[in-house]
């Protein structure tokens, strides 16, 4: 298997840092991809397609997306919510295509909770509209990734449920999993598990069982022991550093000590 390609999730949602500032940034520094979050200041209204892809060729970077989520609702019960919902991400994975995206990672959650709502009654309803937003990628030429949430509908623990009632690629977050209680070797049982399902990778430490997003090396996930089946050759799908942080100097040391480890 060839080497994993490493990436950066870019924090441009609130417009304390521009794009353009970021790619150049992550080429300078041997990134292989940026993930552009279509959030907030970047969401795919504000977004030039063709200019973003122009940015990337020039800079010599690939590039995946990070699918909005906080106000979209794909498990919800009442039908032209989950339609609304569906749309708006088919119409951000067409400017993904249009930008030249490889992977675009989807939060596949629900706002419709107990007492009104149990979880038999909303599953059904999220594994439908991810296989038809995996269905409207592929046609796209896009590789939609579910990603594991904790304490939410799918998390870490439910990989199974998506890998048999669905065909999409997932996203194994580090920190997520931590939340969800799972340790290093445990990350690694399920990067051996699913190898031909988990694709891509959000990278980001902690200190204790909480999603804080830290730099890698800040806290004290053992990646090495995580990211064994990566060092074995197991596994070779793409790594995305993902910090909240506006500092890129946090990303760049963070994929340095990703570099090492790997």
């Amino acid at each position: 298997m060839s080497a994993p390609r490493l990436g950066f999730v870019a924090q441009t949602h609130t417009g304390a840092v521009e794009y353009d500032d970021l790619v150049a940034a992550g080429a300078t520094e041997g990134f292989d991809f940026v993930e552009l979050y279509m959030d907030g200041a970047t969401e795919r209204r504000a977004l030039d397609p063709e200019r973003i892809e122009t940015l990337h060729e020039r800079h010599g970077l690939d590039l995946a997306v990070h699918l909005p989520f906080v106000d979209l609702d794909l498990g919800s019960p009442r039908p032209l919510v989950r339609e609304a919902s569906r749309r708006e991400l088919e119409a951000c994975l067409d400017a993904a295509a249009e930008m030249g995206a490889e992977k675009a990672v989807l939060h596949a959650d629900t706002d419709a909770t107990p007492p009104e709502f149990g979880r038999e009654s909303v599953l059904p309803h999220a594994l439908e509209s991810i296989e038809r937003l995996d269905a409207y990628a592929d046609d796209a030429g896009v590789e939609v990734c579910v990603e594991n949430l904790p304490g939410r509908l799918f998390s870490t623990y439910d990989f199974d449920v998506l890998t048999a009632e669905t065909d999409a690629s997932l996203t194994l977050d580090t920190g997520h999993a931590r939340v969800d209680g799972l340790d290093e070797a445990e990350m690694a049982d399920a990067l051996r598990e699913f190898d031909d399902r988990i694709s891509h990778v959000h990278v980001n430490d902690s200190r204790v069982p909480e999603d804080e997003h830290v730099p890698v090396g800040s806290g004290t996930i053992d990646f090495e022991r995580a990211f064994r089946p990566v060092r074995d050759g197991d596994w070779d799908g793409t790594l995305s550093v993902e910090v909240f942080t506006f500092d890129f100097d946090y990303v760049a040391t963070s994929r340095r000590k990703l570099e090492a480890w790997l």
